[in-house]
């Protein structure tokens, strides 16, 4: 009776975490739609709390505005910006941040209800409390980077973009992991990961990487730098690839070598989850392994065609949030056989 209890609770606390990473999910596409859209620097002060309720009267406009006047980017981008185009860009930043604030509350009132409850089973508790905090810390890490664009260079610094983009899928990854483990159940203790495990584990680790290196490629703009494919320009190895002064630097600050380096990224990790996907259908783990591998080469072929067709139509704002959504499905899809493997099966 108990068990059967605590299995109903699962259920529930998984479905409330499948809600949560659903909207963060929704708020990874909106980020992307932001950044795509140049909203970003809209909203030159951080108001965590006021900051909830939008311009409602046409003063209240006009003074938003005229804070958005004094800004670098108006001045050097946009001077003569008519107030209708200044409020489409606001919305889009508007949603954004409230949409962060909406996840907070999303989450921590129903881990309240869920822990003074007793349906948190035993060591769930610390890591909700966890993600919490790193949610917590997402916001501040936003405003740190909306802040770099706000000085003399009307720019975000791709060095913080990429920061927000990783932490935003660290998060997410982080709360698909204990929706995994919610779902599974306590692991019997005869039970052993499958040696395919450090593979599912580094495959994930990849994945980030190269969502990193695709923030990077953001953070530069260096994806409108070359719209061919399989080519860049003439040539597959394009000219002056850390040619610059600190060579190492131009991995993170050259846009031609940074749109070099996440194409063979993408290359080399197209090969290895091939690769792995071969090794995860033979790991005898049956049905699910079969399901993760089907997964797993869907996500991926979807990534690849979203990545070149961005690439050949010169980012056009619908594409390239799709190929930043794709991205999470891939990571999911890495996530999903990794826990597989890691869960493993009885010891022989």
């Amino acid at each position: 009776m108990v068990l059967s209890r605590q299995k109903n609770y699962d259920r529930q606390i998984a479905g409330w975490l499948i809600l949560c990473a659903a909207v963060i999910f929704g708020m990874i596409l909106l980020g992307g739609v932001t950044r795509l859209t140049n909203s970003g620097l809209s909203m030159v002060e951080w108001r965590p709390i006021m900051g909830i309720v939008p311009p409602l009267t046409d003063a209240a406009w006009l003074e938003v505005f005229e804070k958005y006047r004094q800004s670098p980017e108006y001045l050097k981008i946009n001077r003569g910006m008519s107030l209708d185009a200044f409020k489409t860009i606001f919305m889009f930043e508007y949603l954004h941040r409230v949409l962060g604030r909406l996840i907070g509350v999303l989450f921590f009132l129903p881990m309240l209800f869920f822990a003074f409850t007793g349906r948190v089973r035993a060591g769930l508790m610390p890591r909700l409390w966890l993600l919490f905090v790193l949610g917590g810390c997402q916001g501040l890490l936003g405003w740190y980077m909306v802040k770099s664009g706000l000085v003399d260079n009307p720019h975000v610094s791709q060095y913080r973009l990429t920061a927000h983009l990783g932490f935003a899928f660290l998060i997410y990854a982080f709360m698909l992991w204990v929706i995994f483990d919610v779902l599974a159940g306590r692991k019997p203790p005869s039970w052993q990961p499958h040696t395919l495990a450090p593979w599912g584990a580094g495959i994930v680790g990849l994945v980030f990487l190269m969502i990193l290196s695709g923030g990077l490629v953001a953070g530069t703009k260096a994806g409108f730098a070359y719209s061919t494919w399989p080519l860049m320009g003439t040539t597959f190895v394009p000219p002056g690839l850390y040619s610059g002064s600190h060579a190492w630097l131009d991995a993170f600050e050259d846009i031609t070598t940074i749109q070099f380096n996440h194409r063979i990224f993408a290359y080399v990790l197209f090969v290895l989850i091939h690769m792995f996907a071969l090794r995860l259908w033979r790991s005898g783990l049956g049905l699910r392994t079969r399901v993760a591998t089907v997964f797993l080469l869907s996500a991926l072929w979807l990534q690849v065609i979203l990545g070149i067709s961005t690439l050949l139509l010169h980012v056009p704002i619908s594409l390239a949030a799709a190929h930043q959504g794709g991205a999470v499905i891939l990571l999911s899809a890495t996530l999903y056989a990794a826990h597989l493997l890691r869960r493993g099966a009885p010891r022989s």
